[in-house]
């Protein structure tokens, strides 16, 4: 069959934000490491929600938050904005996905902490066949010779990668 390219929920989140992000991150591409929108993002990882277990490895996933309800396991993304909402629920979905094929049943919690907003995901079927077309979708946006081009879109002002898709303009 050959090598299959893994796919990580990093992909997730930013296929549905930019898939030239995608091709960079796949191609081990640094994004600006001093940029202030990273450095929010692990301000808010490290000082949020301290009363759980904070970035916890299961098997080849990496996951904010995980607590337990009685018998119920719960994995909670952490956010900061619900902006991106579409991308933040996928990526618990494709965690979520991952936990069900090591057997293992959660529900899952988009968490964002400056809007002090929270919303529960859940697993159905009809939303893992839509992950496996995203997941597919990557993949080929992997193989690409080179980036798609970049399009102007509300989220380039904040992102690490600004300069490398904008420094000729």
């Amino acid at each position: 069959m050959g090598y299959v390219m893994p796919v990580t929920g990093t992909h997730i989140w930013y296929y549905f934000i930019c898939k030239r992000e995608v091709w960079l991150i796949i191609h081990n591409i640094a994004a600006d490491q001093e940029d202030e929108n990273l450095e929010i993002g692990r301000f808010l990882s490290e000082n949020t929600y301290k009363r759980n277990k904070k970035e916890t490895l299961i098997g080849n996933i990496v996951v904010d938050r995980i607590r337990r309800e009685g018998e119920q396991i719960v994995i909670g993304e952490v956010k900061k904005s619900s902006k991106y909402k579409t991308s933040a629920k996928y990526q618990l979905l494709y965690y979520l996905d991952k936990l069900r094929e090591m057997g293992i049943n959660a529900k899952g919690e988009l968490l964002f902490p400056t809007e002090k907003k929270k919303e529960l995901i859940e697993w159905t079927e009809e939303e893992s066949i839509k992950l496996s077309k995203v997941i597919e979708d990557i993949r080929k946006i992997a193989r690409l010779p080179k980036p798609p081009k970049p399009e102007k879109i509300s989220f380039c002002r904040n992102c690490a990668y600004r300069e490398f898709c904008w420094a000729e303009e």
